[in-house]
């Protein structure tokens, strides 16, 4: 089993590293989902996000794309998108995958299996917006 926290890291590359790790047969268990970092303008990560959103069947709307507004349904369907989905290997990867929003206490007692990732890294001065302010943007709202 390894333990991602997600804290710090740039979403894409941090999100094939996790890939990469299912496919090998691991379990993997990501938190602080939200405070992952998708580098870019803002405007063009919102415009790109809310037009994938939109994407709409006009036969049957039921059947289209689904792209959730939660963030750790987001980084969870990001890393989806990295898998073969389509095989029935990707999907059966895919439930060795665990996204939590913040620190569940799950991870306490695993605290010495967590993993820090070099390369996924955010530098210093690198434009971006995190999940959860995209999230925020999209419509979720956060309750209590």
């Amino acid at each position: 089993m390894k333990i991602y926290n997600g804290e710090g890291y740039i979403l894409g590359r941090f999100a094939s590293i996790v890939a990469k790790e299912l496919l090998k047969g691991e379990k993997v268990i990501v938190y602080n989902s939200e405070k992952l970092f998708i580098t870019g303008t803002k405007s063009n990560i919102l415009e790109k996000y809310v037009k994938r959103r939109a994407v709409k069947s006009h036969q049957n709307p039921e059947h289209s794309p689904k792209w959730p507004r939660r963030p750790d349904l987001l980084v969870k369907r990001i890393i989806r998108g990295m898998l073969p989905w389509s095989k029935p290997r990707g999907r059966l990867v895919f439930k060795n995958l665990k996204v939590y929003m913040g620190k569940p206490e799950l991870v306490d007692k695993f605290a010495d299996k967590e993993i820090t990732l070099e390369k996924a890294q955010i530098k210093e001065g690198q434009n971006g917006i995190t999940i959860e302010k995209l999230c925020s943007s999209l419509g979720y709202h956060i309750k209590g």
